[in-house]
This record gives C-alpha cells, sequence and structure tokens, in this order.
C-alpha cells in the first residue's frame, strides 16, 4: 500500500479536514424567525457581526471533526468597505435565477485523510463590487443570464491576486499551513492576509458556560486551549501582528442593543477597515488573526507559512521538506487509482473532481428539538415556529462529518446526492463511502415511519429512492477488490432499514392503492407542468412514470441484494420473492393491461408519461417528452443462472406468474430465456419498448446532445405542450439553460439541461441490456444517422459526450466554461475546473451551483468507464 492507503486505516488521521462550511448565512439551522424566512434571518451583511448557533464559515477553512476549533483565510485589499472572511453570493430571492455565490475559487487537490489539500480563491485587486452584482441580478430576470463576477471584467486587466492555500499533516494534531499569493497584474499590490483561528460558540446557548481560550504567548505564538482539544499552538513565520477579538454577536450593530460586551465578532475586521478599537489590546479572546500586511511585487508571489500544532517548538525547519513528501504521496495516491492512463487532460479533471468531492466535506450539527423550542440561555423562539419547517423530525439529530452537494450552494446534505456522492468517494475512500451511505438509516436520521430525510429546506419531501442501487453498487465494487469477498454485515444492516423505507413508499405515495406511485417532486423541480408537489383544488393527482419506475427500480435493487444475502442466508429467499412480487405488480400498473389506458404507456406515441386521475377516476396523460419517460430504462437487472436455481422459492414464483398471470409475464423482460448463456434480464421493458424508447433518447433533435442526454426533448422547444386544469392554463417548454419558472423556487431547473446522475445511471442500464442481449441486439445512434451500435456501443458514446461537458475539444475549448474567453484561453484559468451542478442542453456551459454539487462528481467515475 501506498502512504495514503496506510492512513487511512487510522480514523485518528480525519480528525482535521476541511469541514468549515463556505455558508453558514441564510440556512435552516440558523433561522430561528416565527416565518421561516432563512434568507433574510441571517444575511450576507449581518453574518460578520452575528454568532451561529449551529455551525462556521470562512474560505478555504478547516476545523476538527467536532468543530471546536476552526481556521480560515481573510484577506483585504485595501479598498473593500470589508475584509473577505467569507464568500458574497446572492440569496434566493436576490438573483434572477436563485441563491448564487458571485465569486471565484478551487478545489485542486485533497486527500481522503487530508494529509494534502489545495484550493484557489481569485481575489480582486479594485474594489470588490457587491452592489454591481446585487443590482445588476435584480434587474436581470428569467430569461436573462446570471450575472458573474467576471462578467463584471474585474479580472480583465489581471488586477487580481491568486491566493493558493494548501495544509499538510505531519501528524493527525500538526498541521503546516501555506498561503501563497500571486500577484497576475502588472503593478506592485498591497493586501492584508489574515489567517484566522477561532472556537465555534458552545457557551452562550446555556448547556455549557466553559469558554475555551485564545492568547498571545511572550514568543508572538497563538496559544490555543480547550478542555476538549487540549493545548495547540498556532505559530506564524515572521511574527507578524496577532489580533484577538471574541466570537460573539455585535448586538449594538445589529439590533441596537448594549449588552454590555466589548469585543465582537466583527471586532478585527472593524480595526483592519475602520482602525475602530474594537480588538483586546490583551491580546486574548476566542477568535483571533495573524496579520500579514504584505506588498505583492507585480508578477511575482510571497509564500506565508504557519503552524498548528500540540508541540509549542514545532516551527518551520521541516516545513518544505514536510509539504514535498506530502505533495508526493498525494500523486502516489492518485496515480495507483489511475494505473495505465496516459491522457493527461482526463487526470487533470479527475483528480480535480475529487478534491472538489473531499473539500465539500462538512461539520453538519443539527438537533431539531433544540432548534424549535430554542436553547435556555436565549429568548424563546417565536410560538409560529413549533409546527412550521421539520417539526415532525423532532428525533432528528445528527453531529457528524457529512459530504455536501456544494458548501456554498447547498451546505447541507439532500438523500439522493449524498447517495451519488459515495459512487467516486468509494473510488478514492471505500469506508468514508459505505458509513455516509450509514448515516441515513440511522434511527436519529430516518424518520419512525420508515421515511429519510429530504434536505434541510423540508425534510418531509421524498427524493428518488436511489440508495439501494448505490448500497449495491459499493458493495459489488468493494468485493470485487477483497478477492470475491463482500462485506455483508455492511449489506444486510442497510438492508433491513432499507425494507422499512420502502414499505414507507408503497403506505404513504401510492394514493389510489393500483401500484403507480406519486413521490411529489422527487428531486425534479421543474420538470412537470405543474409543481408536482401541489395539493390540485379539485382533488385531482398526479400518477408519475418516474415515481413508479424508482419504485420498479428499488424493488430489484432490493431483490438483487436479498439475493445476495440468500447466499449465506436462506431465510432471504423469501424476501427476494416478495420484491420480485413486487416488481411485477409494479410493472404491470406502469404499463397498459388493456384497463382503459390505466397504465403510463402511451401506445400511439411509444413514450411514458405522467397521468393525472381526476375526481371521477378517469385519466389525463401529462404528453410532456421528459426523463421521466426514460427512468423506465433504469428498472433492469440482470441475475444469473445460480441466482435463480439456488432459490427454489424464488424459482417457483417466476413460474407461478409465467403460468397464472402470464398478462404481467408478458409485459417485462423474458425473465426465463436467456440470450447470453446464464443471464436473465428483469426489466419493466421487452425489446420494442426498450427501442421506441431509445428512439427518442438518441434523437439528437429530442434528447440527445453533443454532451448527453437533456432532461427534457428539444421538441418542446417549438412544441410546447399546454393543459387546462379546472380552468387554469398550464405550459412548460424546453429550456437548455436557466429555467424561465419560479414553479420550485428560484434556483430549480430541470426543464431542458443535462444532468449527469440521470446520464450516469441510464447509461448504466445500458451495460445490463448489453450483457443480457449481447452484440446481436443493435440501435440506431444517433436516430436518423444510419449509424447502428450496440448497446455497449452507445453506452460508450453517452460517456464519450458527458466527458465532452469538461475535456478540451480539437480548438484546445472546454464546453463548460461557455464563452468566457478568460476561462478559455488564460493560462491561470484554463486547467482550473468548476463542476457545475447542470450543463446547457445545447452548449454544454456549466450552470447553477458551480463547487463539485456533490454529484456532478461522478464524471471522476465517468471519464473511465468507455469499455
Amino acid at each position: 500500500m501506498n502512504a495514503e492507503q496506510t492512513r487511512l486505516k487510522d480514523p485518528s488521521w480525519k480528525k482535521w479536514g476541511p469541514y468549515v462550511s463556505d455558508r453558514q448565512w441564510g440556512t435552516v439551522r440558523e433561522d430561528y424567525s416565527a416565518n421561516g424566512d432563512a434568507w433574510n434571518y441571517i444575511t450576507h451583511d449581518m453574518a460578520r457581526s452575528k454568532t451561529y448557533r449551529w455551525g462556521e464559515e470562512g474560505i478555504g477553512g478547516i476545523c476538527d471533526n467536532e468543530q471546536l476549533l476552526c481556521f480560515a483565510v481573510a484577506l483585504w485589499n485595501k479598498k473593500d468597505p470589508i475584509i473577505k472572511e467569507r464568500y458574497f453570493g446572492l440569496s434566493n430571492p436576490e438573483g434572477n435565477h436563485g441563491e448564487d455565490v458571485k465569486e471565484l475559487y478551487y478545489y485542486l487537490d485533497n486527500t481522503p485523510t487530508h494529509s494534502y489539500q489545495k484550493m484557489l480563491y481569485k481575489y480582486p485587486q479594485q474594489e470588490y463590487p457587491y452592489a454591481w452584482l446585487l443590482d445588476e441580478n435584480k434587474r436581470r430576470n428569467r430569461n436573462d443570464p446570471e450575472f458573474e463576477l467576471i462578467d463584471t471584467g474585474i479580472f480583465d486587466q489581471d488586477a487580481y491576486f491568486d491566493v493558493f492555500i494548501e495544509y499538510v499533516k505531519n501528524e493527525q494534531q500538526d498541521l503546516l499551513i501555506k498561503i501563497t499569493v500571486n500577484n497576475r497584474g502588472s503593478l506592485d499590490a498591497a493586501l492584508n492576509v489574515l489567517p484566522t483561528l477561532w472556537f465555534r460558540n458552545t457557551w452562550a446557548w446555556g448547556y455549557n458556560d466553559y469558554v475555551p481560550e485564545l492568547t498571545a504567548d511572550s514568543h508572538g505564538v497563538i496559544e490555543v486551549y480547550h478542555e476538549k482539544l487540549g493545548q495547540m499552538w498556532l505559530n506564524a513565520e515572521g511574527s507578524p501582528e496577532l489580533m484577538f477579538c471574541d466570537n460573539e454577536t455585535n448586538t449594538r450593530r445589529l439590533y441596537n442593543t448594549d449588552d454590555g460586551k466589548q469585543f465582537y465578532k466583527d471586532g478585527i475586521n472593524d480595526h483592519i477597515v475602520h482602525g475602530a478599537d474594537t480588538i483586546n489590546s490583551k491580546k486574548t479572546g476566542t477568535k483571533a488573526a495573524v496579520n500579514f500586511d504584505i506588498n505583492v511585487p507585480a508578477k511575482q508571489s510571497v509564500t506565508l507559512r504557519l503552524r498548528l500544532s500540540q508541540n509549542a517548538s514545532n516551527g518551520f525547519d521541516d516545513f518544505d521538506k514536510l509539504f514535498d513528501a506530502r505533495k508526493q504521496e498525494a500523486d502516489e495516491f492518485y496515480s495507483d487509482i489511475n494505473k495505465g492512463s496516459t491522457n493527461a487532460d482526463k487526470i487533470l479533471i479527475q483528480r480535480q473532481a475529487l478534491a472538489g468531492m473531499l473539500w465539500n466535506k462538512q461539520f453538519y450539527y443539527y438537533d431539531i428539538n433544540h432548534w424549535l423550542h430554542g436553547d435556555p440561555a436565549e429568548p424563546r423562539p417565536p410560538q409560529q415556529r413549533i409546527n412550521a419547517r421539520n417539526s415532525k423530525w423532532t428525533h432528528f439529530n445528527t453531529k457528524d462529518i457529512i459530504s455536501m452537494p456544494d458548501k456554498w450552494e447547498y451546505p447541507w446534505f439532500a438523500a439522493w446526492d449524498l447517495a451519488f456522492h459515495c459512487i467516486p468517494l468509494a473510488k478514492v475512500d471505500m469506508t468514508f463511502a459505505k458509513n455516509q451511505l450509514s448515516l441515513l438509516i440511522k434511527d436519529w436520521y430516518m424518520h419512525p415511519n420508515g421515511q429519510l430525510p429530504a434536505y434541510e429546506w423540508d425534510f418531509n419531501d421524498a427524493n428518488p429512492p436511489v440508495h439501494a442501487m448505490v448500497t449495491w453498487k459499493i458493495y459489488q465494487q468493494d468485493k470485487a477488490a477483497n478477492d470475491n469477498k463482500g462485506d455483508t454485515y455492511f449489506l444486510e444492516r442497510i438492508f433491513h432499514k432499507l425494507m422499512l423505507n420502502f414499505t414507507w413508499w408503497v403506505n404513504r405515495k401510492d394514493a389510489s392503492g393500483n401500484n403507480i406511485f406519486e413521490g411529489g417532486f422527487l428531486g425534479l423541480d421543474n420538470i412537470g407542468v405543474f409543481d408536482r408537489n401541489a395539493h390540485l383544488p379539485m382533488g385531482e393527482h398526479l400518477e408519475q412514470a418516474d415515481g413508479t419506475s424508482w419504485m420498479a427500480i428499488y424493488s430489484l435493487n432490493l431483490l438483487r441484494i436479498a439475493a445476495e444475502l440468500a447466499e449465506s442466508n436462506k431465510a432471504y429467499n423469501d424476501i427476494a420473492s416478495k420484491f420480485f412480487e413486487h416488481f411485477i405488480y409494479i410493472a404491470g400498473a406502469i404499463s397498459n393491461l388493456g384497463q382503459d389506458n390505466e397504465g403510463l404507456w402511451d401506445d400511439t406515441d411509444g413514450f411514458f408519461y405522467d397521468q393525472l386521475r381526476l375526481p371521477d377516476n378517469s385519466t389525463q396523460k401529462m404528453r410532456v417528452r421528459s426523463i421521466v419517460g426514460l427512468i423506465p430504462l433504469i428498472a433492469a437487472e440482470v441475475l444469473d443462472e445460480d441466482d435463480i436455481l439456488n432459490n427454489p422459492i424464488f424459482s417457483n414464483r417466476m413460474k407461478w406468474f409465467s403460468e397464472n398471470r402470464p398478462d404481467l409475464a408478458s409485459l417485462v423482460s423474458r425473465w426465463s430465456e436467456t440470450k447470453t448463456p446464464g443471464k436473465h434480464l428483469i426489466s419493466l421493458l421487452r425489446g420494442y419498448r426498450m427501442k421506441s424508447i431509445l428512439k427518442y433518447m438518441l434523437d439528437e433533435n429530442e434528447f440527445l446532445s453533443k454532451y448527453g442526454i437533456r432532461s427534457v426533448s428539444r421538441y418542446h422547444l417549438n412544441n410546447p405542450y399546454h393543459v387546462a386544469i379546472d380552468g387554469v392554463e398550464f405550459s412548460i417548454k424546453y429550456t437548455p439553460a436557466e429555467s424561465d419558472s419560479g414553479l420550485f423556487g428560484g434556483n430549480s431547473n430541470w426543464r431542458g439541461p443535462i444532468w449527469i446522475p440521470i446520464n450516469y445511471m441510464l447509461i448504466e442500464s445500458l451495460h445490463k441490456f448489453f450483457l443480457y442481449y449481447g452484440d446481436d441486439f443493435k440501435i440506431e445512434c444517433p436516430t436518423g444517422s444510419g449509424n447502428f451500435m450496440n448497446l455497449q456501443q452507445v453506452a460508450n458514446e453517452l460517456y464519450s459526450r458527458i466527458s465532452n461537458l469538461f475535456l478540451r475539444d480539437e480548438e484546445g475549448k472546454r464546453a463548460v466554461f461557455g464563452n468566457y474567453h478568460k476561462m478559455q484561453n488564460d493560462p491561470d484559468f484554463k486547467d482550473y475546473i468548476l463542476f457545475h451542478e447542470y450543463f446547457d442542453g445545447d452548449t454544454g456551459r456549466g450552470m447553477g451551483a458551480s463547487h463539485q454539487t456533490g454529484w456532478t462528481g461522478l464524471i471522476a467515475t465517468c471519464l473511465y468507464q468507455q469499455i
């Protein structure tokens, strides 16, 4: 094993990591308002003065795994009205397409134990255009693009600093910090670099009045003491000025109230910018900054070095040697992951993608019972909160390190995002991936009724149930890496809890009891004609092709897991049979059984659609060609002959359905037949229906883009779909990039763009179909091209297309950067990748959240999947 793999065997190496959020303001956790207006309860402007209850934020921040002590980098270019302690961005109501960070920063490298970490922040030398960004985005409407920092032209003359922040661990609690400031401009430029150390405020809430302490010792070193962490020291090279204040709310500034305290959270800011007497001359407090007041020569750099450790004598003699060693070990770790790879661009993209996944770990603390009722030392929250958001989740109590979608845009977990994260994470840290999958099934996450919490804004929403799918994939990957010895404890533990969750879906999301499922928005926001979570006025409800397909997929995933567990425990034979039966009845329901068009399949169009069930029990098809009609493709599983022969209960039940319910058996794949020897296919689709759906999916005038599969067919660009319900007109059209609708919030958008996780699942299903059908089954790709491919070749083609989002094309351009000349051509931009939430369906330009938003990290897997 290489050095990093050896460290992974010792959990203590993960005690310190990048667990500080990129944004804590505007989150549900910090919202104590009566009306649930999280965006306005704590704003960006308030954040520098308001002490947080549940977490901390910073630029390139690190902390211990309980977030008792935090470190991050602050900056001041001598011109801004505030020091840059946190990333600036617009709240959901402020942005013309919802919340959006208005900064340029990149996560460049990280190892799974965080023994080496590197990021880059681009900081303008001119005054930061806070007001311009706010006003211009406010002026624009939904049909306009977002106005980004780079659109202001502030980087055009290269008058900015590239601030590289790097961390190395010598030992578990001996952290070496290097800050390299590059002046990209043609003139010398001054800068305050303010590495900042502070304690999360745990003493103000009435549970424990112990206050830890930071003090300056006689040698200009910050001495750190916390009763849980023990003694530590922060040593800064060059004996710069030390400044101290307290991590306390400035009640005078925010509420015009004098609480008798003197040194507040914003004390260092006010002293640096305004020269105010707001720092403690006694050099003690709970927040401290090291003030490097430097001048950076034009086109040159200045390097600053610090060390945070438990040994006061640890200095800088071995600093560079340790940095070089850890960097080399990081290179060896990633080289071993990609043995045989020679494509330098793929290697660069994958390493930054995985770095982003690892940087987006966050300390996540949220006790809903305390949050609802307030803390002993604080004013009691408004009574309206008792029945407000998440009030039915009073059991929820978490204090964990969790993989986040994007620590600025989405600094909280989301159920299906988290599952997808585990696929690329397993590539570098299988143990962490398993632990993340195990989190949401714990008793203090999972609702007693079996529901998994969706996401912080509303735990009651439902995300697609993909945990079983990912659990099985991770199990298989782990088994293959361990001489075919699977971690059945991991598999069985999750399986039992997922059976409870499956039952919740059956009981709560099948309003008519007919195996057609609703589910609501299911994470897909604006994919429908109207808000799919809405309660319609006349009692109509939407029966969903995707919701029903997800349950078919769920059934197959649990069937496959049960079959695996039955190899060592025959009691699981019954369970495998149970989920096979669930699948068959769902297959019957989603398809037309000659019962007055009751199913979701449309014979005329050869496609699956959602349908509205009306109060008189009649139905109306929602003829929107969207990914909801493609998701049935994912409901496929290949079983080996032994999986069936070794399970007599399962095989007898399959035989019974063939003989006694041929109407149901005829709807799904011929499981009793083998195309490839020894392989049996269980799928919602026989060959004809699969070909019909693929004809749409692979049509470049419909779903197929140069960069992957769109979420809504391009057909609807010139042919919007309209429907009237209870006298109200609804419509949907293809929009390749930003949404033109606020149907499900300002930043919602599934009306056309490309989403990597959906592409990934569709491609994985094509692999399964190929495994069964083999080389003889071919389909035209693209539709109408005259070019026929087997399904493996189609899968490879789709992998190639989504890889083209990031890889340089023949002109050296990356689609993800769109028309930004600076990003495409400047050597200090062009190889720093942003991993966006979704991508323009026509151009591949990156859209939405821009910093790894979790599931886009799947590109780290996709780049090397072509067979």
